[in-house]
């Protein structure tokens, strides 16, 4: 018995199997150009949201069913009302993940939409560039002034 490994409640690290779940094949980003990357994000979120509204779909699709008057023992009711639970969580889930979809796009159109920055930026630019043409036409205007009542002031003095 003095030979005997102690026994314990201590978990003993062992290796997890690996798995290769959901694995894309991931065409590598330099053989990408911009268009065909920006194409691919399109692609998976559109999938995404296809999902949700799917699962949203099919649950209501289900609760109209569920929702059926007739006669019934109190079994069946009770049933019912599991499978209508389930099914509405399922749905709040979808709700939710719809909704954090939402908002990352959001995040996405305002930080990276780098299009309608440089279109400000440009629109910008022009104002910028018009108001200094126009300030230098009137600085000519204004020095032309000057130098003509200078000239016109001379000619009377040295006459």
């Amino acid at each position: 018995m003095a030979d005997a490994i102690p026994q314990s409640d201590v978990s003993r690290p062992s290796a997890l199997p690996t798995a290769n779940l959901l694995q894309r094949p991931i065409q590598p980003l330099v053989d990408q150009n911009s268009n065909e990357y920006l194409d691919a994000i399109e692609e998976e979120w559109n999938k995404k949201v296809d999902v949700e509204v799917d699962t949203l779909v099919d649950g209501m699709v289900d609760l109209v069913g569920l929702a059926s008057i007739g006669d019934k023992d109190k079994f069946r009711i009770a049933q019912e009302s599991y499978q209508a639970e389930c099914r509405a969580e399922s749905m709040i889930r979808a709700a939710h993940s719809l909704l954090s979809i939402i908002h990352s796009m959001k995040l996405l159109l305002l930080l990276s939409d780098e299009s309608q920055i440089a279109n400000r930026r440009d629109a910008e630019m022009r104002d910028v560039q018009a108001e200094k043409d126009t300030l230098k036409q009137e600085v000519a205007g204004k020095l032309d002034e000057i130098l003509h009542q200078g000239r016109s002031g001379r000619r009377p003095e040295s006459q």
